[in-house]
């Protein structure tokens, strides 16, 4: 295996460990891909995110098909070459199913409550797009065109979707949302979601342009 590849692979394999270890993507859920020059490679279908292999990810051209590799690319493919097509600024996907995150899209609740000046920062909000069926084009193409405006989406009956363009950056997405939802529930049982005020939200805008 050629030096570049083996390195590109070995970025994967310690996002994807990474994410599994925080709970993020249980058994064999969700799938994690990089930019690599004119291809893609993306995870394998039905592999852990734990247990990933160099075997286990796989080159893919933005059509979907198989150029190098053993085994069947991720089975979200599409949404994945989709979402490259339409932002020149992702070099990085990982699509999970986080509990807690994704308790929202099943709920078919979009994220916006401006309660950390983190999440204002980072996401503005996280919006929801309608359930189409997973692996399919509608769910590639309804994704790629809100992920024009965000960087994070949730899926509704599904799960969520982080862009960035390095897997660390993605990565650091996942985790401040997850945390966020944990914040949120447990303000929910402690009496109640504070939100920030809107004079406060525009300091906080203004402070990151600055």
């Amino acid at each position: 295996m050629e030096l570049e590849l083996k390195e590109a692979k070995d970025n994967i394999i310690y996002w994807a460990k990474r994410l599994y270890d925080k709970g993020m993507s249980p058994s064999t859920s969700g799938n994690i891909s990089i930019k690599f020059k004119d291809k893609i490679l993306i995870s394998a279908t039905g592999t852990c995110l734990n247990d990933l292999s160099y075997d286990d990810i796989v080159l893919i051209d933005y059509d979907g098909n198989l150029i190098e590799g053993k085994n069947k690319p991720s089975s979200e493919k599409i949404m994945h070459s989709e979402i490259y097509t339409q932002r020149d600024d992702v070099n990085a996907i990982i699509h999970c199913h986080c509990p807690l995150i994704t308790a929202f899209s099943v709920a078919g609740i979009e994220i916006n409550e401006a309660i950390l000046p983190d999440f204002v920062l980072t996401f503005g909000k996280v919006p929801l797009v309608d359930y189409f069926c997973p692996s399919s084009l509608d769910l590639a193409i309804n994704v790629g065109k809100t992920l024009l405006n965000y960087d994070a989406v949730l899926l509704k009956n599904h799960g969520v979707v982080f862009a960035d363009a390095t897997l660390k950056g993605a990565f650091y997405k996942a985790e401040l949302l997850r945390a966020y939802v944990e914040i949120y529930f447990g303000a929910q049982v402690l009496g109640g979601v504070k939100k920030l005020k809107k004079k406060d939200v525009l300091e906080i805008t203004k402070l990151y342009k600055k």
